[in-house]
């Protein structure tokens, strides 16, 4: 009998986002249960020696690029189905937009079972109305070439059926998760010096420093200290805001790190202020390490950020609130002990990579019952898909 495969699918190599941690993390794991796990990814970035450093076979796609490039696109569909007819993997999962586009046709020409990923959908609040609708059209053709949609959270989830992508029938929400791992002692416990505050988020346009920058300028009066994780081109534009506002010797950029959860282990209060999102794994980052969050509240955020209890939602390009919302955490040691302690105990309830892992092989499984094929991933840790 042929081993079980899975061929995983994200479109770039050179960034490495959310996305592509959680396929490399979900092939990895996928290997460890003894199912035949690979990637497949367009160019020749850096996410490739990530891979390699977890022992993940890859498929490099000459043609998949990021930018719409119609010829480029066409050739990166011819170059996935001759990957497929030479693989003949038991089941695609998809991730990212061009990809979980080009692949879900591939697969539908081969009559290939595939489950798209959305990582936040490119037509949720906050997308610019002509760039959604554009979206909204293209994924719901997609949505019809999949045996199941994955969404990282109930937020997206209820957005794809507002707007016709996928229906009921192939939705399944499964919350993004993360390996568990001791908390610093350190964590939240300081009472004297510079509250630090963290935020890893790339540099650009999705994300909402300047709104950040903003409030800590009305808070020059408290102590702190502010970590920027990530690069991007916005960087210049944010190194002269904090200028003007008279902060920028409170702020270090960081540029891009190794050491996140190092860094999250020495800090105080995790940000993350945003135009969209889809279901934050930096959240579940700071929450795993026991820090009390404060982020904007779009798309699936309320759904790990329960506000007062183990942070605070803002409005999205709302400063006053930011710093409304914020004074009290630097202030208040005690605050942000308790805050940080029920927020690791709520990570460690219901966003553990153990867990998503499971939902999401269930999921597998829904797709192998529906097409009458025998192979099942659950028992192969040990579970049926009731347990």
């Amino acid at each position: 009998m042929t081993p079980a495969s899975i061929l995983f699918i994200i479109t770039r190599s050179d960034a490495i986002g959310g996305a592509h941690i959680h396929v490399r993390d979900m092939a990895a794991a996928v290997r460890g249960i003894g199912v035949d796990a690979r990637v497949a990814v367009g160019g020749d970035g850096p996410y490739l020696e990530r891979l390699a450093e977890r022992g993940i076979p890859v498929e490099r796609l000459e043609h998949l690029v990021r930018p719409i490039e119609p010829l480029e696109d066409v050739r990166a569909l011819k170059e996935l189905v001759t990957l497929l007819r030479a693989r003949r993997p038991t089941l695609v999962s998809v991730h990212s937009s061009k990809a979980g586009l080009l692949a879900r046709m591939a697969c539908r020409s081969l009559n290939v079972p595939v489950v798209f990923t959305a990582h936040g959908w490119s037509f949720t609040d906050g997308v610019g109305v002509r760039t959604a609708q554009v979206y909204k059209q293209v994924e719901r053709f997609a949505g019809l070439l999949a045996d199941r949609i994955i969404t990282v959270s109930r937020f997206d989830q209820r957005i794809a059926e507002q707007a016709r992508v996928g229906g009921v029938r192939r939705l399944r929400t499964v919350h993004n998760g993360m390996p568990a791992i001791a908390v610093p002692k350190t964590i939240a416990k300081r009472k004297t010096g510079p509250v630090r505050l963290v935020m890893t988020a790339r540099l650009d346009d999705q994300k909402d420093h300047h709104t950040l920058l903003t409030a800590l300028g009305q808070l020059r009066d408290c102590q702190w200290q502010l970590d920027l994780i990530g690069e991007g081109p916005l960087l210049p534009t944010l190194q002269q805001q904090a200028q003007d506002l008279g902060i920028i010797d409170r702020i270090r950029f960081l540029g891009l790190r190794n050491d996140v959860a190092d860094l999250l282990g020495a800090s105080d209060v995790f940000l993350l202020i945003s135009h969209w999102e889809g279901f934050p794994r930096s959240i579940l980052e700071g929450m795993r390490a026991g820090l009390p969050v404060v982020a904007t509240d779009v798309a699936g955020v309320s759904e790990s950020v329960c506000e007062g209890l183990n942070g605070f939602l803002v409005a999205r390009h709302d400063a006053d609130d930011l710093a409304r919302k914020l004074r009290p955490l630097l202030e208040d040691a005690e605050l942000r002990r308790s805050m940080g302690a029920a927020g690791r105990q709520r990570f460690l309830n219901e966003f553990t990579f153990d867990r998503m892992f499971r939902q999401t092989l269930g999921v597998y499984d829904e797709v192998m019952a529906e097409r009458g094929l025998a192979t099942r991933f659950l028992p192969l840790i040990g579970e049926t898909p009731d347990a």
